[in-house]
């Protein structure tokens, strides 16, 4: 089984409250122990900071790993449009256009957000779904810039 926090030391989860952090560098050093306890505690910083990005990071990353997969789906899209509001972006991610310049925050952790949802899908064998995404984001990335074309990758192999 791959380690998704397999790094020793703290993750830089960028500008986090100091209690948010510590939630999830705890969480990440459980995971490799107790991924019940991860999840708790992942899910305890979600709670108390909906509007911090990472944790949906760190909840569809360790679903995903462990074959939750409509659960790294749920938490994913919750993550996704939580982005999408912050961006000032509608909350269907078919709506949205590109821009001129690859956006950062809210809009990059959207855009990759939206690579591990096509991720996902296509672990849950719904390639026509993860191709949906990935036709998206050709348009919205077309520099691979979110790292798309790893999973365009895996699709074209799948198919």
């Amino acid at each position: 089984m791959i380690d998704p926090f397999s790094d020793r030391d703290p993750i830089n989860f960028g500008d986090l409250p100091a209690g948010i952090d510590a939630l999830l560098q705890q969480g990440v050093a459980a995971y490799r122990q107790d991924r019940l306890r991860a999840d708790g505690l992942f899910r305890q910083a979600l709670a108390a900071a909906p509007g911090e990005l990472p944790i949906y990071f760190c909840l569809y990353k360790i679903h995903t790993y462990q074959g939750n997969l409509d659960e790294a789906q749920a938490i994913a899209e919750s993550g996704l449009r939580e982005a999408a509001r912050q961006a000032g972006w509608d909350l269907d991610w078919r709506q949205w256009r590109p821009e001129r310049n690859l956006p950062d925050g809210a809009g990059r952790f959207a855009l990759y957000t939206l690579k591990a949802l096509a991720f996902i899908h296509l672990r849950q064998n719904r390639p026509d779904r993860a191709e949906e995404i990935l036709a998206s984001l050709r348009q919205l990335d077309p520099t691979g810039a979110v790292g798309w074309t790893v999973i365009e990758a895996l699709a074209q192999g799948i198919a």
